[in-house]
């Protein structure tokens, strides 16, 4: 304690005291009581003596030298000490605690300073680096230089040296390897000079421990292998690999398990990649480029084939074609193999004679058989014969002619090396006719609905451009077809099968429809023969310019000659015949119509109509039919179908007057209608009267009959209820007994359910405390077992590290002092007790005797 310039210090506390006067702090160690002069101060303190466990240290900086009390010392500035477990010793005056900042500001902690030795352990080791020039018993230091220690052992920490890491072993198991890289030059433990950047493997299975200058870059595992894998390796600098072989930086190989079972990496040697063995199946082939020779060195551009059965490997550069292995071709009796020779090669036919086949040749292989492609063959195409039907066909084009042909069913058809299918292009409107059954549009919805009887499934799927385009004609119809090569035409009527040359198509008819007609509101492909009719509208306007819409049907028909090629193709001479026809009867009643007053056309309508359509003969006769000579269109007959006015009131008019006369004669029939309605209700009335009567008369007989049966029904019903009073009562009965008796039944087996469910727990229960005392004991016995194996191992280790040597000498330590100690008093026998047991002195003194031996 410190009052007014006096402090009193404990044992093992310690102050710092300057002398203002001098400069000068001494240390003051207690116990003592310290009185402060008017010239001196406290400098630090009081503060506990500082103690070092042991096992541990403390560093001291800026250490005192020749401390002597009053006097200048010396503190080596910059500079530290390491102090270990001693007696407590204090601070010297100018030095400080490393570590423990608090202790230095006057306080008392300083076991955050304290630190543990470090304790190497087997098989470890602690390495070491020089701050500072320095020699120990173990030889002399630079600063820089690094060393390590192993272990086991304690290192005790020194100022001029700085420990980097405890240095860990890596443990290499079996089939492993660990790769290493020197920092430096030096020499290893084994004695090889070793270069900076120079790597190598260590094989040796155990644990590791890497020295100062080696680097541990991994370790690396061990590759089993089998008959089916093998190893592709890339020397990346100049080496002998571990079969012996020079290898240049670069060279690839191949290692399998034929050439050693088991393979462990390699310095200088990396691996590319793991090769699978290629195994060729029956019925495979495989073609190996730029194949290897018997050196292992490519030979670019030599091709092998290689057939099923058989297996490999494939070496550095070699190469599959197609990357994989090809199935060989099965051909049945209708496929066959189109082949093209790359080179001039020889083979042999089928019947022994040898071929010679230049380059570019093709020639076809048929089935059946198993086709194997030899080398400088390609297969161009495999093909398989078509079957077709009695209307089916397909176009066949001619490589080296060029020309095109069709090939109808029915029959099977091949096509040789020099054929190909050819494909036929059709334009788009006739694509789309051809599915909608020969034509297309909204305008006649009869006509459509008859052309969707001639739709083809299969066009509806998409046409397969190979084949050979045909259309069902329907009946009636007629279809021209124009051949652009021989430039001609043909006309198929029907029901028939139109079937397309190879350079034929439709000639596609644009027809107006619609009413009134419009042009191109409908294509077709094929032409409706007759009879049939048209209907149109037409706007006319009379001599007193009564404007009328009139709507006509008018039948027609083509008339030629079958077998005569020029009236057939009449027909088509005009495209749009609906729309010619109906322009030309058009032109003829407006003609007509625009001569008569609306009065006298209103009451001969029909008559000036087909008049002006059908004209008269030289006697004044209606004529009966209308022709086209251009393209044989014949209208036979017209019917009007209706006649409105264009003007909006005089169809009013004529609407109201119609309308007034309908009404007449709808109020005269009203009038007859209901004077035969009273009659009839009369009639009717009488009838219901007669009917009411005799109904009532029936009721009455029935209602006596319901009385009667009533009276037989209460006496049956008052007999049957004391009846089934009684059989109720006695059913009673006996369902209560039985259910007693099934009561008690039930009870029973419950009660013995219970028992059996009981003597079960408690079963289960004992085996359950069995099993628990079991385990328990087992749990002992094992604890007992361990504990004794502990014991025994602990006893076993105590007597390793103590020694045999060691327990042996401590073991015969007492007989051979006494031995000694006797020899050093010249007695040669002797005999020491201290008379608490006898001994029986005639058997010794006689043994003493006995065991001399004679002078």
């Amino acid at each position: 304690m410190a009052t007014d310039g006096i402090i009193g210090l404990k044992p093992h506390f310690y102050v710092h005291v300057t002398d203002l006067n001098k400069n000068i702090t001494s240390l003051v160690i207690g116990p003592t009581t310290v009185v402060l002069k008017n010239n001196e101060q406290l400098h630090r303190g009081p503060l506990p003596m500082i103690k070092v466990p042991p096992g541990h240290y403390c560093v001291i900086e800026n250490p005192c030298i020749n401390y002597v009390p009053g006097q200048v010392c010396k503190n080596l500035l910059g500079q530290t000490q390491v102090k270990f477990h001693q007696a407590p010793f204090p601070l010297l005056p100018g030095e400080s605690l490393y570590g423990a900042p608090n202790y230095q500001m006057g306080r008392e902690s300083y076991m955050s300073a304290m630190k543990p030795i470090p304790v190497v352990k087997a098989d470890h080791a602690i390495r070491l680096k020089a701050i500072l020039d320095f020699e120990d018993e173990i030889g002399k230091y630079q600063a820089g230089d690094q060393w390590q220690l192993n272990g086991p052992l304690s290192y005790k920490p020194r100022p001029e040296v700085e420990i980097e890491k405890i240095v860990d072993p890596v443990v290499i198991r079996m089939g492993e390897a660990l790769k290493l890289r020197a920092t430096q030059d030096f020499t290893d433990r084994n004695g090889t000079q070793r270069v900076t950047g120079e790597e190598w493997m260590h094989y040796i299975s155990g644990a590791y421990l890497p020295d100062v200058f080696e680097e541990v870059l991994g370790i690396e595992k061990e590759i089993t292998l089998t008959p089916d894998l093998g190893l592709r390796l890339r020397a990346t600098q100049s080496t002998t690999d571990r079969l012996g072989v020079k290898r240049l930086v670069g060279e690839e190989w191949l290692v399998t398990g034929e050439d050693i079972d088991q393979y462990l990496p390699e310095i200088g040697v990396e691996i590319v990649n793991k090769e699978n063995r290629v195994v060729v199946k029956k019925g495979e082939y495989c073609i190996v480029q730029d194949v290897v020779d018997s050196n292992c060195k490519p030979q670019l551009g030599k091709r092998e084939l290689r057939k099923g059965c058989c297996s490999f490997f494939l070496h550095p550069g070699e190469s599959l074609e197609k990357g994989k292995v090809q199935s060989a071709y099965i051909l049945s009796e209708n496929e066959a193999v189109i082949l093209q020779a790359e080179e001039e090669i020889v083979e042999k036919s089928g019947k022994g004679k040898t071929v010679t086949r230049k380059p570019g040749d093709r020639w076809m292989i048929r089935g059946p058989q198993d086709y194997t492609p030899p080398l400088h063959v390609v297969v161009v195409d495999k093909r398989k014969q078509i079957p077709l039907s009695k209307n089916e066909g397909i176009y066949v084009q001619d490589r080296q002619t060029g020309k095109v042909r069709a090939e109808m069913g029915p029959q099977s058809y091949m096509l040789t090396e020099n054929e190909e299918l050819w494909t036929k292009e059709l334009p788009g409107d006739t694509e789309n006719l051809l599915k909608q059954g020969g034509g297309s549009g909204a305008g006649d919805i009869r006509k459509m609905a008859y052309f969707e009887q001639s739709i083809d499934p299969q066009m509806l799927k998409g046409r397969n451009k190979g084949h050979v385009v045909t259309f069902r004609c329907p009946g009636n119809t007629a279809v021209q077809v124009y051949n652009y090569l021989e430039k001609t035409a043909r006309v198929v009527f029907g029901p028939d099968l139109v079937i397309l040359g190879p350079h034929e198509n439709f000639n596609v008819l644009s027809l107006s429809a619609g009413k009134p007609k419009k042009e191109g509101a409908m294509k077709s492909l094929c032409l409706m023969l007759g009879p049939d009719f048209i209907t149109d509208i037409l706007e006319v306007e009379t001599a007193d310019h009564a404007r009328l819409k009139i709507q006509l049907a008018f039948n027609n028909h083509f008339e030629f000659e079958r077998g005569n090629p020029e009236s057939e193709m009449s027909i088509f001479s005009v495209p749009d015949f609906i729309g010619n026809a109906c322009r030309q009867i058009g032109s003829r009643i407006r003609g007509a119509v625009a001569q008569v007053q609306f009065d006298e056309f209103h009451r001969h309508s029909a008559i000036v109509i087909q008049t002006a359509v059908f004209g008269r003969n030289s006697k004044g006769e209606l004529n009966s039919r209308l022709k086209f000579p251009m393209n044989n269109l014949v209208i036979s007959s017209i019917d009007i179908q209706s006649i409105e006015p264009v003007d909006v009131k005089m169809r009013d008019s004529l609407s109201k007057s119609v309308q007034l006369a309908i009404e007449i004669s709808t109020s005269s029939i009203e009038a007859a209608a209901s004077h035969e309605a009273a009659r009839n209700e009369q009639i009717a009335q009488g009838h219901l009267e007669r009917q009411k009567l005799s109904n009532e008369k029936a009721s009455e007989q029935e209602r006596t009959k319901l009385l009667e049966l009533q009276a037989v029904a209460a006496a049956v019903e008052s007999t049957g209820q004391a009846t089934a009073e009684a059989q109720a009562q006695a059913e009673r009965i006996v369902i209560e007994c039985e259910s007693e008796i099934e009561g008690a039944k039930l009870k029973a087996k419950a009660e013995e359910i219970e028992h059996y469910a009981r003597q079960d727990t408690q079963e289960k229960m004992r085996k359950q405390e069995l099993a628990y005392l079991r385990s328990q004991t087992e749990l002992e016995v094992h604890k007992l077992r361990t504990m004794a194996d502990i014991e025994v191992e602990k006893f076993q280790k105590m007597v390793n590290v103590i020694g045999a040597d060691t327990l042996s000498a401590i073991a015969t330590s007492g007989p051979e002092t006494q031995v000694k100690m006797l020899k050093a008093l010249g007695l040669q026998s002797t005999l020491i007790t201290d008379g608490s047991s006898p001994i029986n002195l005639f058997n010794t003194a006689s043994g003493l005797i006995g065991g001399m031996a004679p002078q």
